[in-house]
């Protein structure tokens, strides 16, 4: 029952905890909890498909080959598993289906060592978040260091209590805990994350972009505090939608539970399938081994990290390059990389396979219509290299945009007498791809999850009724086990959420004001209203698939309209029409990790203040420290790779629809991509209607996610970058989930943390100590990748004529 269950490596209290319940489940309660869970669940791509196939047999009718008291058992034991554990045997390895109330949480040890880690990692992250392939301190590896600091304070600070006016501290309450660590985890998860502005920051201050002058160190500063503080109140306004449900799995932060049972908790040693290592282990030798092994592809051999070893064959092939390789081509290669860094891209060993598979069959037929487009020369795109974020003009030359943009002014007459705007085929995909990613994402997520939005809704403004007495809180109205358990603690009431959703706005407005920007009031209130509306479906489909769909690309559409020629008001409104949402992301995953953990909901919400604010001043010192020591900072010839991806294609895509405007985009350049919309519509609707009438048979296909994997071309990144992934995700996620449940129950995640977590120590120190002051090995490994045609990136299919293609200069508007 154990192994079937994904209970192997349960605490044994646990294991006697489910009996003892198992043993009160009647025969027709059973039958109530299953028949309301097949209800609920049915469709749900995260609940074991042999599970509801069992529970709907015996719903049925119980079977032939079957005795009564086996029917009875396992009628029972799948009832006992919904009402007082998991559906999913993800959560059931990580997760306890009891609490400690009594366990110290929020303690000053527990602030003390978070805020430290927040302020070192806050450092660290900011200054690799510009990489590619990124290396961060994740909340998985962050627990390595958190986990013996807390042992130290546990150690070293005196057992004592002292009082503060009405207020009693415990300095040290005893051994450092389960709690005490996830809490400090959670302060280092939010504020150890680099803010996401500064890839806007970036594009605003550096001179290869807009390199406006007032874009100093008190603007990043102000507008890093702005867009993090409304994420946040926005995270708790959407605790209905994405922490409460039990359909909301958020499966990233399962990674960070099982790594904190290895630390914190006694492991029963026993052997499963064979294996007796016990997790602390497996997790030391995959760091020490990760390590050890990430000097070569990073450092000492960097061929095998950008493996384009089909382009070696003729390196000076355009088509080849273009077609295979893993710098600027479109990376159809069947092996791309040894290096766990672009393995790790997609995090296969974290994210369901179904996620991982729809994403790269995604960047398959994405990568197919490059090809298709790149060699029709569609749009002059054959001119250019097809996946890079550049704009060109008539000549097949990179777009000189000061010649069309002065004093914050787009010049029409000197735009008419230059060149049109030009984007390479994998930008067209790119924004296509997009496009009908929102409204398919829109569309689908209401049709299919209508009930959620529905109920969550009605919870939400039922709590804004102040003046009505005996309301039920928002646990009593999720019956799940964990909800239930966390009726023992305060919960945060909305307008606490509501008041810093105010105050950041209050803030926003003064800084859009009061610096040069050009971006009016109006159109602020409008982008955040836009925003509100597209947070609700992609957190939903984020907290079922681990994938957050960007609204970046569609924000910057609305601005281009609002505030059309100006390229900073379009930056900013870009600001708030996607980042707040993508820091809301961030926020509420860690409010269910600490659903998980059966935290205090207020003390969370004190250590979430605290990190984001201190956060806000570490991060950005770093990018200005960044901006003002990095040479060839946000290039491609950047000697630590600090390329900045996004901030190449935010700058791209603001020329072409924010100064140049998507009027002239639309109608003039690109009329097909308006029509991308609407086939998302049509995409969400007919897979609606094929997820109804063959349920089983579409269950693992989800249309808005291999969208996302369509658009993943038009800057740096290609099919080179999911096709290991995918590998690693069919190996690990479906193969052996699938065939060795309990040793994937118990190692999976151990696995991946111990990799990720060499992998980010081991770049931090390569990037440091050889990197930073460039100690070069220039030899043939480390020279061929970015060589040729694929490395170099700046060939095309066809030469542009002298006289620039397209039409004549002067003739359009």
């Amino acid at each position: 029952m154990c192994t079937v269950g994904g209970l192997a490596d349960s605490d044994p209290k646990d294991i006697n905890f489910l009996i003892d319940k198992m043993q009160t489940v009647s025969h027709e309660e059973a039958v109530s909890i299953l028949t309301a869970a097949m209800d609920y669940h049915r469709g749900d791509v995260n609940f074991p498909a042999e599970a509801l196939e069992e529970i709907d047999e015996l719903l049925k009718c119980k079977p032939e080959n079957m005795s009564q008291d086996d029917y009875e058992l396992r009628l029972r034991f799948q009832a006992t598993l919904i009402r007082f554990h998991s559906p999913y045997p993800e959560v059931r390895a990580v997760v306890r289906p009891t609490d400690e109330v009594d366990m110290p949480c929020e303690t000053y040890r527990a602030y003390l060592v978070g805020c430290f880690w927040v302020s070192s990692a806050s450092f660290i992250n900011q200054m690799f978040h510009q990489r590619q392939p990124s290396i961060i301190l994740t909340a998985t590896v962050l627990q390595i260091l958190i986990f013996p600091s807390g042992r130290l304070m546990a150690y070293a600070i005196p057992k004592k209590k002292i009082r503060i006016w009405r207020w009693s501290l415990d300095l040290n309450p005893g051994p450092w805990t389960f709690k005490e660590q996830i809490f400090a985890t959670i302060m280092t998860n939010i504020g150890a994350g680099s803010s996401n502005f500064f890839h806007y920051g970036l594009a605003l201050r550096l001179p290869i972009f807009f390199g406006f002058e007032y874009a100093t160190f008190g603007f990043q500063l102000l507008m890093c505090i702005v867009t993090l503080f409304f994420g946040y109140g926005l995270a708790g306004m959407l605790r209905r939608y994405a922490v409460y449900p039990v359909k909301s799995m958020w499966p990233q932060v399962l990674p960070i539970l099982q790594l904190n049972k290895t630390l914190t908790m006694p492991e029963v040693k026993q052997s499963i399938n064979g294996w007796t290592m016990s997790k602390y282990r497996l997790f030391v030798y995959s760091f020490v081994i990760m390590f050890l092994f990430f000097w070569l592809p990073n450092y000492f051999f960097t061929a095998l990290s950008t493996f384009n070893w089909l382009t070696w064959i003729a390196p000076n092939n355009v088509k080849l390059a273009y077609v295979t390789g893993s710098r600027s081509g479109i990376g159809f290669n069947p092996w791309t990389t040894f290096d766990w860094s672009v393995f790790n891209y997609t995090t296969p060993l974290v994210l369901p396979f179904h996620t991982v598979a729809n994403r790269f069959f995604g960047a398959l037929l994405g990568g197919l219509a490059v090809i298709g487009m790149y060699w029709s020369n569609y749009k002059y795109t054959g001119y250019f290299p097809p996946n890079n974020a550049n704009v060109y003009d008539n000549t097949g030359s990179r777009y000189n945009v000061s010649r069309i943009y002065h004093d914050n002014k787009f010049d029409v007459e000197a735009y008419r007498n230059y060149s049109k705007t030009y984007i390479g085929a994998g930008q067209i995909v790119m924004l296509g791809g997009y496009y009908s990613l929102y409204t398919c994402a829109f569309v689908y997520i209401l049709l299919r999850e209508w009930r959620t939005v529905k109920e969550a809704m009605s919870g939400f403004f039922d709590s804004l009724k102040f003046w009505k007495k005996n309301k039920l809180s928002a646990y009593e109205r999720f019956r799940d086990p964990m909800s239930v358990m966390m009726q023992n603690y305060q919960e945060v009431p909305d307008w606490w959420y509501l008041v810093i959703i105010i105050v950041s706005l209050g803030l926003g407005i003064a800084a859009v004001t009061a610096y040069p920007t050009g971006t009016p009031v109006w159109a602020l209130i409008i982008i955040i209203m836009f925003s509100i509306a597209l947070v609700i479906p992609t957190i939903i489909i984020s907290s079922m698939t681990g994938y957050l769909i960007p609204g970046d690309t569609l924000a910057v559409i609305v601005a281009g309209y609002m505030v059309p020629g100006n390229a900073a008001a379009n930056i900013i409104l870009r600001v708030f029409g996607y980042n707040t949402d993508d820091q809301a992301e961030n926020f509420i995953s860690d409010l269910k990790l600490a659903h998980y953990a059966k935290l205090p909901p207020r003390g969370v919400f004190r250590a979430q203040i605290i990190a984001t604010l201190l956060q806000s001043f570490i991060t950005t010192g770093a990018i200005t420290w960044l901006i003002e020591s990095t040479p060839d900072l946000c290039t491609a010839q950047q000697a630590a790779r600090l390329v900045c991806p996004f901030p190449n294609q935010l700058f791209s895509t603001t020329i072409l629809l924010g100064v140049v405007g998507p009027k002239r985009t639309y109608d003039e350049q690109y009329p097909l991509l308006k029509w991308a919309f609407v086939m998302g519509i049509g995409f969400g609707v007919f897979f609606w209607f094929a997820t109804k009438k063959w349920p089983n048979k579409m269950r693992h296909i989800h249309p808005v996610i291999i969208l996302s994997g369509v658009n993943r071309y038009g800057a740096t990144y290609n099919l080179s970058y999911f096709t290991p992934g995918f590998y690693a995700g069919f190996i690990f996620n479906y193969y052996i989930r699938r065939r060795y449940l309990a040793w994937w129950s118990k190692y999976n995640y151990i696995l991946t943390s111990g990799l990720t977590g060499g992998m980010a120590f081991s770049g931090i120190l390569i990037f440091f100590s050889v990197q930073y002051k460039a100690k070069t090995l220039n030899w043939w490994g480390n020279t061929v990748s970015r060589t040729g045609v694929d490395g170099i990136g700046t060939a095309s299919l066809y030469q542009a004529p002298a006289e620039g293609f397209g039409p004549a200069v002067g003739t359009w508007q």
